[in-house]
């Protein structure tokens, strides 16, 4: 028996109707796909600039550079007094030594930068070892005698350089010598007393030639200009001229005949370029080394390290320097 189905029956199974499509666009903007936002990188801030690295590059450049600068001003107007300082001790003890033995030089052809006299001017609380030799280098120890002159003592004109103010600065206050003062030496012929004729600058009257066997002694130095850094800036010579009061010793044969050009007052010298060029090279050296250290470790441990290196290559580099300037400044 076939049983009809119903209207109703037949209405259960019809698809369900389709969705109305979408509104149209109504202006240009809504056209444009929707885009998501990058998250930002963690520890940054929106809208911050990165930082360029060319910019550390030349800081940490300007910083040793600045360091070195400082430090080179420091050394050859306070620290190099220290060096000085030490470098008379060391002579003073030899020379002693060579008095006591009976060996101290007294003529003919003596090495550079050996001790040949102690020098004394209590008005100006001045006593200093002299040494052989007037270069830039050499008087970095303290005063020098210069080497076609004869010794202090002997007949004739001895002449004796000394730093105004840099490397101690010894004969910084020659110029309060007052006619009358007196001041005396000790070589290895034995102690000679001069007194102050007068002190006088270049362009003034020389002093009258000298008389078989007699003797005088010219102390010679800078005359600073003045002003903040006036010791780096002298504007000329001063001289101090004593007069022998002492009967003068024997003067030995075999000095030489003349100096060089670094050798005279207000001289400089090059004989130290090379090395200082290497110096040079060792400060760009940490230069560089600071820069790649930075990129890995913090700022203040480079500096801990690099630091005493870029003070130990400062002070070579100015010791090498110094010869380069006037020799009596």
């Amino acid at each position: 028996m076939t049983t009809a189905l119903g209207p109703s029956a037949q209405t259960t199974e019809r698809a369900p109707a389709p969705a109305p499509p979408a509104p149209a666009p109504e202006g240009p903007d809504e056209m444009l796909p929707e885009s998501t936002p990058e998250p930002a990188p963690s520890g940054s801030h929106p809208g911050a600039p990165r930082p360029d690295r060319s910019s550390f590059v030349v800081l940490d450049a300007l910083t040793v550079l600045a360091l070195v600068c400082a430090w080179t001003v420091l050394q050859v107007l306070v620290l190099s007094g220290i060096s000085q300082q030490r470098s008379q001790d060391l002579l003073y003890g030899a020379f002693r030594t060579e008095l006591a033995s009976a060996t101290a030089p007294v003529g003919g052809v003596i090495p550079v930068g050996a001790p040949v006299a102690l020098l004394e001017a209590p008005s100006i609380d001045l006593e200093q070892v002299v040494v052989e030799g007037t270069s830039g280098r050499t008087l970095l120890a303290g005063p020098g005698h210069r080497r076609d002159t004869p010794l202090p003592g002997q007949a004739g004109t001895s002449l004796v350089y000394g730093r105004a103010q840099t490397y101690g600065g010894p004969f910084g206050q020659i110029s309060s010598l007052a006619p009358g003062d007196t001041v005396a030496t000790t070589t290895g012929q034995g102690r000679a007393t001069y007194v102050v004729e007068k002190v006088r600058r270049a362009g003034d009257p020389l002093p009258q030639p000298l008389a078989a066997e007699q003797g005088r002694l010219t102390l010679t130095s800078a005359e600073e200009s003045g002003g903040r850094l006036g010791a780096l800036r002298p504007q000329g010579t001063l001289y101090v001229d004593l007069r022998l009061t002492s009967k003068p010793f024997p003067t030995p044969a075999g000095r030489p005949a003349a100096v060089t050009d670094a050798e005279r007052a207000m001289g400089t010298s090059t004989d130290d370029i090379a090395a200082l060029a290497f110096a040079l090279q060792g400060i760009l050296l940490v230069v560089v080394a600071v820069v790649l250290a930075r990129r890995r470790l913090p700022g203040a441990v480079v500096w801990v390290i690099a630091a005493p290196v870029t003070i130990a290559l400062a002070w070579w580099c100015t010791d090498l320097a110094m010869p380069m300037l006037p020799n009596l400044m």
